[in-house]
């Protein structure tokens, strides 16, 4: 089935039930499959939108989803699966995408909680009793543990000069990323050290191709797509079965499907700590100093003297531990 015939049954589907459709609606009720929408839209959400309904039916254009319908829609999944959705499951059965609760509780695992609270204030925790009973209990608050006698007063930032992010003094890079640019220098950076050779970048998605130590004498081929955070491969609408790994800066998507490498988790804790400016020098962390965490690295074989008694060097296909 084509792109375009997916378009045609999903609007006229909708015309006949005279309300837009769950996936597993749809999926039911006519010839198409889940997997022709994920190949040809990449999700279902991405397929609404192509045909204009979920913002002219469901939202309405420029007009946000009123929390009362996200709460009595996420509250019908729960009833359904008789547990808390997961975001395949949500996706699968809602009217809506993942985006309205994301952008009012930043982290799925807090839409529960959210909802919850939501459903007390407004009246309808005694008629979702049950639902709302399925909610874990609220996770507590993270507590961030900082030296009592440290206390930075920072200048007010100038309006018109653009912001930088926390000083990375010991790396190729200054600063640490405020965009997907940065990501992508930082990976080159740090490329050879992580054990991958970059092959091929473009502007296309998936936007790098590379060679990864996979074991002692191997490598392998692996598609890279780089985000400033890894949810920003979903509000992108990528596919994930076209791409093998999320490289980002931040990792704040739990139930993403790929492998995520959140490359300020390798950097030393010591490159993001404030000092005073008396003590600045004195702080730096050392030029040599190793990734944070013990990953494969790509060796260098010892430099030999060619037929003209000059020193040549190879880079061997051969890995190394940071800890070796």
């Amino acid at each position: 089935m084509t792109k375009s015939e997916i378009k045609q049954t999903l609007i006229a589907s909708a015309k006949q039930l005279k309300h837009i459709p769950s996936l597993d609606e749809f999926t039911k009720t006519s010839p198409v499959s889940h997997r022709q929408i994920v190949k040809h839209y990449g999700g279902y959400i991405a397929a609404l939108r192509d045909t204009g309904l979920e913002l002219k039916s469901v939202i309405g254009r420029g007009h946000a989803v009123p929390m009362d319908k996200l709460f009595l829609d996420w509250a019908g999944i729960v009833r359904k699966l008789k547990k808390i959705p997961s975001t395949t499951d949500y996706q699968r059965f809602s009217s809506y995408s993942t985006d309205p609760l994301m952008r009012r509780f930043r982290s799925w695992t807090l839409v529960p909680h959210g909802l919850k609270k939501f459903a007390q204030n407004h009246g309808l925790a005694n008629k979702w009793k049950r639902e709302l009973a399925l909610v874990p209990a609220a996770p507590a608050p993270r507590i961030i543990r900082t030296k009592a006698e440290v206390h930075h007063h920072w200048p007010a930032a100038m309006s018109n000069r653009p912001l930088y992010g926390a000083p990375m003094w010991s790396w190729p890079m200054a600063y640490a990323p405020v965009n997907e640019f940065g990501v992508v220098f930082l990976f080159g950076a740090m490329a050879w050290q992580l054990g991958f050779v970059v092959l091929r970048l473009q502007a296309a998605f998936p936007d790098c191709e590379a060679m990864r130590r996979v074991g002692d004498d191997n490598c392998q081929l692996i598609k890279i797509e780089f985000e400033i955070e890894s949810r920003n491969f979903r509000r992108h609408h990528h596919d994930p079965s076209k791409c093998d790994l999320i490289v980002c800066w931040e990792h704040n998507w739990p139930e993403c499907p790929l492998e995520v490498l959140e490359l300020r988790s390798y950097l030393p804790e010591q490159s993001f700590l404030p000092v005073s400016a008396t003590l600045a020098m004195s702080h730096l962390p050392s030029t040599r100093t190793r990734l944070k965490r013990s990953v494969p690295q790509w060796s260098t074989l010892p430099s030999a003297r060619n037929s003209n008694g000059a020193h040549t060097t190879a880079r061997s296909l051969s890995m190394r531990t940071s800890g070796s």
